[in-house]
């Protein structure tokens, strides 16, 4: 069934799977880290609370069946060492068939991990990670070649990823159609990197240059996926090189990456491909029968992209298979950021002894710089970036945040990076504030060695004690 295949893209397949993998790997490490403050069982926002009011129907996987802190974290840490499995390439070790399950795990994981994880876990990368896992599931191994119908939805998947993201934001924001986005978008993303002081400080003309090839990689070079080669591979490598310029302008967990991967499986190596079997027929038709069932089912995001109220990340079915993206829509002017205190004084004044708790990704201190953490995931950071720009994303879980450091839980603290109180020391009182935050100038940089410079703006939570707390001498 020559047809059903093409052998050209073998290297094309190694590259993308073991890619996919490495991101696999992080997302599973990272939720082995992360949730036991997160959705633990006594965490901000537990599974088991959650599944108690969700029908398995709209949320399914292994945690609707059981949960425990210690089950929760076997999977992750099982998902860690398939994922480690498969990066190392035990799968073209395997018959085709137990190739196939191999990869299915930790889809199946994840999808159990997403189905739970509520607020934490309403990223579109996620949803981009199960989707494009499910179809890794049948791209085979080195018994056969890559399924043609297989490597066209891998191009779909990214089409959809850059084309909607390029609609959003036309369709958006004035400033993506009058190029000014950039002289914004830097200073007031949610997390900021190492680079991106010197980002923002690029001359304005080139922002508007960045903004143009934005809307030309988004807009435009999608379509030509679909190409004869080499020209599929020169718009891939085109989408790769905007990649690359967003990872080191920020941190967009694997968002960045697994794009790149995905752009990776559109590529042509020049290299002879290796001998392979025909493709048996039993795995013939059962990609066939998948491929029918998302071609059907894309007709959700095709109807949101020609929607004039387009909407981003959003997942269409429980499964997660088919989902649409887009990231940006809109773009803050003005940087805002929750600073959480706290104070072991027995009265809560203004002139206490108020100590700031330090995040590990998110800005704090004027004077510390920010790290580079993608394609590793702040799950907790990320949320406080929402929290700033409006106290209602942060209602469902704020609030236990704030009694999580009012009881020097360590599972919590764990998730930051430095804390001001030791766990069997937390403070009496803690109260957060709102403050503004902009880059600094060259100038500044140079007289103070901050790179950022903050001004209050109000209180965000009030001096919170412990209901019943009784004070220690």
């Amino acid at each position: 069934m020559e047809w059903f295949t093409a052998s050209d893209y073998w290297l094309s397949r190694l590259v993308f799977q073991r890619g996919l993998a490495g991101l696999y790997l992080i997302a599973f490490l990272t939720a082995a880290l992360q949730f036991r403050a997160l959705i633990g069982e006594r965490g901000m926002l537990p599974v088991p609370r959650f599944v108690e009011r969700t029908p398995f129907a709209r949320a399914p996987g292994l945690f609707q069946l059981r949960y425990s802190d210690r089950f929760f974290a076997g999977c992750a840490w099982a998902g860690c060492a398939v994922s480690a499995a498969l990066l190392a390439g035990m799968d073209s070790w395997l018959p085709l068939w137990a190739g196939i399950l191999l990869w299915l795990v930790p889809w199946m994981l994840y999808l159990s991990i997403v189905n739970v994880g509520q607020v934490w876990y309403a990223f579109g990368w996620e949803s981009l990670l199960l989707e494009v896992g499910f179809l890794a599931v049948f791209l085979g191994n080195d018994e056969v070649a890559p399924p043609v119908v297989v490597l066209f939805l891998l191009r779909w998947v990214l089409f959809r990823v850059e084309f909607g993201a390029g609609l959003i934001k036309m369709r958006g924001d004035a400033c993506w159609r009058n190029l000014t986005c950039l002289d914004h978008h830097h200073e007031t993303q949610p997390m900021p990197g190492p680079l991106s002081w010197f980002f923002h400080h690029l001359p304005k003309p080139l922002h508007r240059v960045e903004v143009a090839a934005n809307h030309v990689t988004q807009l435009v070079v999608p379509c030509l996926l679909f190409a004869p080669q080499p020209v599929a591979t020169i718009a891939a490598a085109l989408m790769i090189a905007t990649q690359l310029w967003l990872v080191l302008s920020g941190n967009f967990a694997w968002l960045n990456w697994i794009t790149i991967v995905l752009a990776l499986s559109v590529v042509a190596f020049p290299t002879a491909p290796p001998d392979t079997a025909g493709a048996p027929l039993w795995y013939v038709v059962v990609v066939l029968a998948v491929s029918a069932l998302l071609l059907a089912l894309s007709h959700h995001p095709v109807r949101n992209m020609l929607s004039r109220r387009q909407v981003m990340n959003r997942s269409f079915d429980p499964l997660h298979l088919v989902n649409t993206y887009g990231a940006f829509g809109s773009v803050s002017r003005i940087r805002y950021e929750v600073v959480v205190e706290g104070t072991a004084d027995g009265t809560p004044r203004k002139d206490a002894d108020w100590r700031e708790y330090e995040f590990r990704g998110k800005p704090g201190d004027p004077r510390r710089w920010p790290r580079q953490f993608a394609p590793y995931h702040l799950r907790l950071d990320w949320l406080m970036w929402f929290a700033a720009l409006s106290p209602s994303y942060a209602g469902p879980w704020f609030g236990a945040l704030v009694e999580r450091l009012l009881e020097g839980d360590r599972d919590t603290l764990r998730l930051l990076r430095r804390s001001p109180f030791p766990p069997d020391a937390p403070p009496r009182y803690v109260r957060a504030r709102l403050f503004r935050y902009r880059y600094t100038t060259w100038r500044e940089l140079r007289e103070t060695g901050a790179c950022w410079e903050r001004t209050y703006v109000r209180e965000y939570l009030p001096p919170t004690r412990l209901a019943g707390a009784v004070d220690r001498p």
